[in-house]
């Protein structure tokens, strides 16, 4: 089926509506990359909240070379901003774990930031009017679980995430969105490397075996083994089930 950008704004501006409404929020905040998920995700926050009821927040770790495009996106859109440093935060765990005798993991160097931009992100909505964090991630990125648990993978709502990275960038083209937010090569904007580097093979080729089910079989393999092992990212928290009675019932199910 040919993707219609314009049709699906429809549905997913009554979508966010009812998403924000259910939150009891009022202003959408935003982490700003400058890359065409942020820049959507903002786009569609205007979209269907107004500027004044939108706040985007730029988190460089120290120096980074990329912001000019997250502080011409928030030019663009007219939103409310800050930027808020991480660095001193990252440093100042990784500092605290050596003197407690532990030698931080590669993998925790990478995923501190992420995380420590989300927290950042929820001071920030707990600090502003019925403050909401939207989740940026997309279809794309989430089939494969390249995303930190905790960290860039958290928000109250995904707007995008059952849209793959081409879907992202129609939709942001149809919001008016300049070219250089939708083509900027994604990146965490932490390691050097973009999302397809570290991957070992590109989002296109996701996109079509998600969507078309056509996939070079060893690309496939590697595919199938990311998602199936990054599932927990996705799940709720496990509760254990102890038998016991509950007079009340909670309508997500949870406790049941």
């Amino acid at each position: 089926m040919e993707f219609n950008p314009q049709m699906q704004l429809t549905g997913l501006l009554e979508w966010m509506h009812e998403r924000m409404q259910a939150c009891h929020g009022k202003t959408a905040v935003i982490g700003i990359s400058g890359g065409k998920d942020s820049s959507t995700v903002a786009a569609l926050a205007v979209a269907a909240y107004g500027r004044e009821n939108v706040y985007g927040v730029l988190m460089p770790d120290g120096e980074q070379p990329d912001i000019d495009f997250s502080q011409g996106l928030v030019e663009h859109l007219q939103i409310p901003h800050c930027t808020i440093n991480i660095h001193d935060a990252v440093q100042g765990v990784l500092v605290e774990m050596k003197k407690a005798g532990l030698e931080p993991s590669r993998q925790t160097t990478v995923n501190l930031p992420s995380r420590i931009r989300m927290a950042t992100l929820y001071a920030v909505a707990q600090s502003l009017p019925g403050g909401t964090v939207l989740n940026t991630s997309n279809l794309s990125e989430d089939w494969v679980g390249y995303c930190t648990i905790y960290g860039d993978s958290a928000g109250a709502f995904s707007p995008l995430g059952m849209y793959t990275t081409e879907e992202v960038i129609a939709l942001g083209r149809v919001l008016g969105l300049p070219e250089h937010f939708l083509q900027k090569p994604p990146s965490d904007g932490l390691t050097g490397l973009t999302d397809e580097d570290n991957l070992g093979f590109t989002y296109h080729a996701v996109n079509e075996y998600v969507r078309r089910g056509i996939c070079d079989p060893e690309i496939k393999k590697q595919i199938d083994q990311k998602h199936k092992a990054s599932r927990f990212k996705f799940s709720s928290i496990p509760v254990y089930h102890n038998g016991l009675p509950m007079a009340l019932e909670e309508e997500t199910g949870f406790y049941k």
